[in-house]
């Protein structure tokens, strides 16, 4: 189906990963980043890029889209034009499925496997239907949306912020992925904003480690930032 796209208007997507892919902030989702993943059975789109001909093209190149995850609730942006120009496999947390009403969708609770090579997993607490998707590929990626995000040092942190759903739960779910994983199953942690923290790195890493060294205890009184 022929579905309008604006002119190119960001920049190329970036490899970050031998089959990882970062594409340009995206406006239309307060300055998200998403990624493309190229698993073994399907390129997976994790949240939407900005709608033009620059990431048409990008994927035209790639052949297309198989699955789009949507990490959370602000990575919406122009789903259903994605989903009209690949026929895509839209999935998303089960509690935020009502936000893309006319779409067909498939939903999970706690996980889901696209297949052996990925996994998506429930994290709530910026959004209820906040949610991470792993592959074990490269020695473990995580892609982590708003759950975790870098601190100006680049170390992957929860933020909360004035909007955040449920903070106490944000933090339980962090504390899930640290007892989920190891340093020999999690070294890169793509986040889904404030990549410029990383100073030119292309992921956070070790990821394990630095997720390992976080206070939750200490972050439960953090005040709520903007």
């Amino acid at each position: 189906m022929s579905v309008a796209v604006r002119p190119a208007a960001t920049k190329p997507p970036r490899p970050v990963l031998p089959g990882v892919w970062a594409f340009a902030p995206n406006r239309d989702a307060l300055g998200g980043t998403a990624y493309l993943l190229q698993a073994p059975d399907g390129n997976l789109l994790i949240d939407c890029p900005t709608w033009d001909d620059t990431t048409c093209q990008a994927l035209a190149e790639w052949g297309g889209v198989r699955w789009l995850v949507l990490t959370h609730r602000g990575a919406i942006a122009h789903v259903s034009d994605f989903h009209k120009s690949y026929g895509c496999e839209i999935l998303i947390q089960e509690q935020e499925a009502y936000l893309l009403p006319g779409l067909p969708v498939t939903t999970f609770h706690q996980e889901h496997e696209i297949s052996p090579a990925v996994q998506i997993l429930w994290t709530p607490g910026h959004s209820p239907g906040s949610a991470c998707v792993y592959t074990p590929m490269q020695g473990g990626v995580l892609f982590s949306g708003r759950h975790l995000l870098p601190d100006r040092q680049g170390n992957p942190v929860p933020l909360r912020l004035s909007k955040t759903f449920h903070w106490p739960r944000q933090l339980r779910s962090v504390a899930k992925l640290r007892d989920r994983f190891s340093p020999d199953t999690l070294q890169h942690l793509c986040p889904g904003a404030n990549l410029g923290f990383l100073r030119g790195q292309p992921t956070v890493t070790p990821a394990y480690e630095k997720l390992a060294a976080l206070d939750l205890e200490a972050l439960r009184t953090q005040p709520p930032g903007l």
